[in-house]
């Protein structure tokens, strides 16, 4: 469904439903979980209720579809070798070339947008040959050329944001900045995980189970996968370091942006000249309105000039359109483009499978 014409009747109702204690939830715990035994009772003493409540209203926000779900984001360019990639899909042939892409298990997002290159779609693989082995297969099995483009550097990189608010963007009404500090990112990359990490890992890339105990739930599963006793402070103890490691991004309750209403949401690409990027990513990347801004490499024999990629998250397409031009005004004041989805064609989380299995 399109990002631009998507109907706010599912968004209009949710603020109806929820409270201040739900509101404390929705927008304090989307990172910051406890890493605990008991996570709902420590949930519960911080919010000033008990256990069963703080966790009766993780479960209500979950089933309102309020959260998507709840547990860790994993970061698959530490883990395995990702890409963003886009191709020129025919219009007559556009659901075949869609089909070829998203068959692939280590594709994990595709979209269509609003462009010459049309449809755009990330590849996470165990390793860079087996990512561009995907690569060229989908230009051979589709006859579309490929544009490649790796990210290189990491700004700011972070859906996580307030959605209680009337905020017109996301992260409008956190005053401070963000840490935007230059982070580079290695095409191959590989996590080097041991037996027990990868295992781990395939067993909370959906989400953790949604119980009063669910690190002594995912220990059990372990139990039963790897055929040998799991202690749960065995499995708090790997998810601690792996979250250090990076290899975990954050924990906590995933918010469902579009049913919260931030549902006009631009890609946003520009040319910065080479010797600003690092000072104009940084100062970008750390602006409330920008949820995304990091560093791909151009691509001149493909007619692709653009360096620097920034994501806003709005509810309202003529107010991201102001922040854009406000952007182009004051902090980055060079060619751009602006590419609007206009439809989600696959949007799952990376196959860990594949990148456990090295492929």
């Amino acid at each position: 469904m399109s990002s631009r014409t998507r109907s706010s009747e599912t968004e209009s109702d949710w603020r109806e439903t929820i409270d201040d204690v739900d509101a404390a939830i929705i927008d304090g715990y989307q990172s910051g979980f406890p890493i605990t035994e008991r996570p709902f009772a420590v949930l519960g003493d911080q919010l000033g209720i008990d256990e069963s409540a703080a966790f009766e209203r993780v479960e209500r926000l979950r089933a309102d579809g309020i959260f998507r779900r709840f547990g860790a984001v994993l970061n698959p360019p530490v883990i395995g070798s990702s890409t963003l990639a886009a191709v020129k899909a025919p219009e007559d042939r556009f659901d075949e070339v869609a089909d070829v892409i998203n068959g692939y298990r280590q594709g994990n997002h595709n979209y269509a947008r609003d462009h010459e290159w049309n449809m755009w779609f990330v590849v996470t693989a165990g390793s860079r040959a087996k990512r561009d082995e995907i690569l060229e297969d989908i230009e051979t099995r589709t006859g579309c050329t490929v544009l490649v483009l790796p990210m290189l550097t990491d700004y700011y990189i972070d859906l996580e944001f307030p959605v209680v608010n009337s905020d017109r963007f996301a992260r409008e009404s956190l005053e401070d900045g963000t840490d935007a500090s230059a982070t580079r990112i290695s095409e191959d990359a590989a996590g080097d995980l041991s037996a027990f990490d990868g295992a781990l890992l395939l067993e909370i890339q959906d989400g953790f189970p949604l119980t009063r105990t669910p690190y002594a739930d995912i220990a059990a599963n372990l139990t039963d996968a790897l055929e040998r006793p799991v202690d749960t402070s065995e499995v708090l103890e790997a998810i601690e370091r792996l979250r250090d490691d990076g290899c975990i991004k954050r924990i906590g309750c995933i918010v469902n942006h579009v049913v919260t209403g931030f549902n006009s949401n631009c890609m946003v690409v520009w040319n910065v000249p080479d010797e600003r990027l690092d000072e104009w990513g940084e100062r970008t990347g750390s602006l409330p309105s920008v949820t995304l801004c990091y560093h791909r490499p151009r691509r001149p024999a493909q007619d692709w000039p653009y360096n620097l990629f920034t994501m806003i998250h709005g509810r309202d397409q003529d107010v991201v359109d102001a922040k854009i031009d406000e952007l182009a005004a004051e902090y980055l004041p060079v060619e751009h483009e602006r590419l609007y989805s206009t439809e989600t064609l696959k949007q799952t989380g990376a196959q860990y499978e594949a990148l456990v299995d090295g492929e």
